[in-house]
């Protein structure tokens, strides 16, 4: 294996591990505090609120410099999406996110951080979000193959 991808895997490792270490500490990896969270109309707790404006903040904080940086430091280029439309996939896979999330009270970070202490609801979680997962990627397949065969609709 080549430094560079021992440099990049070592990484992306360490921030995957602060990640973890900054979900489990903020309490987001706790079901109850999401659906809290989500409960507008009930016993709502804002602690969910003053964690996405601090991840905000220091995106907004370092996005500006990462962003005038020629090439990213491990990596060939930088993946910032372009496209600004908003099309039914994406509304459609905002919505089935947005349910999930409210149903179970992890989005994928969290859940994957949570199932690793093996909780049954993180692992029933994960188990869903993974089969999802594997059902668009069959689905999407499929819809790739009949776009491209002659004949077929565009």
């Amino acid at each position: 294996m080549k430094p560079a991808a021992i440099a990049q895997l070592a990484v992306s490792f360490v921030v995957g591990l602060v990640f973890a270490l900054g979900l489990g500490l903020s309490g987001m990896t706790q079901a109850d505090k999401v659906i809290g969270f989500l409960n507008v109309a009930g016993a709502w707790d804002p602690s969910l609120a003053f964690v996405m404006m601090g991840a905000i903040a220091v995106h907004l904080v370092f996005y500006r410099f990462t962003v005038k940086r020629p090439s990213p430091l491990l990596g060939g280029r930088f993946g910032i999406p372009t496209r600004t439309d908003i099309d039914p996939r994406l509304v459609g896979g905002s919505a089935i996110f947005g349910v999930g999330w409210a149903l179970g009270g992890y989005c994928p970070g969290p859940g994957l951080v949570s199932a690793a202490s093996g909780g049954a609801s993180a692992l029933v979680f994960v188990a869903a979000m993974t089969g999802g997962m594997l059902l668009y990627h069959v689905l999407q397949t499929g819809w790739e193959g009949r776009a491209s065969q002659p004949g077929s609709p565009s």
